[in-house]
């Protein structure tokens, strides 16, 4: 989320949330920014299965771009608009506890172990997590952990009611170059659009993460257009918009 307007526009309808009675918990990445980073280090950027490989050089990027810069910079937005935030990551108090994914990927982390109680305290007082995706294997080591699977995982580990990706697309496409959106996906039909390629690249593991938090029990799950303004408070007052995944019934919209 690059757009200064639709990142103030985001956290005004989560600080909106939390007035309304919610107790949002909010799980970011920082893609854009790590890849300007490594970019300006003269660090090679590279995707493996929608996964960014992670050497000790992109680490350290990671974990400066997602908690000294993102995770900053959002608490601060947050307050800004009325509301009280709290900027932690996964290594705080051994929430995301996590062995290497892969040697391919190196520094990619699996979340073995959860241990919400962090967040459940910041709840507890009133404050909104704003959770970065970096793990710890408890011997001094970190890690980096896909955005999208840490989300789902903490999503299930809170049993969350909703589980709400805002993503810079308008949900999940038969194709990207016709923008025709599935607006609900049974997951079922999950492995054969993998297999037309309808499911690919960095949507890879934004659905094999909501197909977990669907079968760990989050009662929703839905893809929808952060770039849209106030697209997050759309979908809470029932307008159907982008991508809704679940069990409930046939899929909609599949080519």
């Amino acid at each position: 989320m690059v757009n200064e307007e639709l990142k103030n526009s985001v956290m005004e309808d989560v600080v909106t949330l939390q007035h309304a009675g919610w107790l949002p918990v909010l799980s970011h990445g920082g893609g854009p920014g790590i890849n300007k980073m490594l970019e300006q280090l003269n660090i090679p950027v590279k995707f493996i299965n929608g996964l960014r490989y992670t050497d000790e050089a992109t680490m350290k990027v990671v974990e400066s771009v997602l908690i000294g810069q993102v995770g900053t910079e959002l608490t601060g937005l947050l307050q800004k608009k009325g509301g009280k935030a709290c900027a932690i990551s996964g290594v705080s108090g051994n929430l995301y506890h996590c062995r290497q994914k892969s040697e391919e990927l190196g520094l990619v982390g699996e979340i073995d172990e959860i241990d919400t109680a962090a967040v459940d305290a910041l709840l507890d007082a009133g404050l909104i997590p704003v959770v970065a995706p970096v793990g710890t294997d408890g011997q001094g080591h970190t890690f980096n952990i896909n955005g999208d699977t840490a989300g789902s995982i903490l999503a299930a580990a809170l049993e969350a009611d909703k589980l709400v990706l805002l993503t810079d697309i308008e949900g999940l496409c038969n194709s990207i170059e016709e923008r025709d959106v599935i607006s609900y996906l049974n997951i079922k039909d999950v492995p054969a659009l993998k297999e037309k390629g309808v499911i690919s690249g960095g949507m890879l593991p934004k659905i094999d993460g909501c197909v977990q938090a669907i079968e760990n029990g989050v009662g929703s799950v839905h893809i929808i257009d952060g770039r849209v303004p106030h697209s997050l408070l759309s979908l809470l007052d029932g307008e159907a918009i982008g991508t809704t995944i679940g069990t409930e019934r046939e899929s909609v919209g599949i080519k």
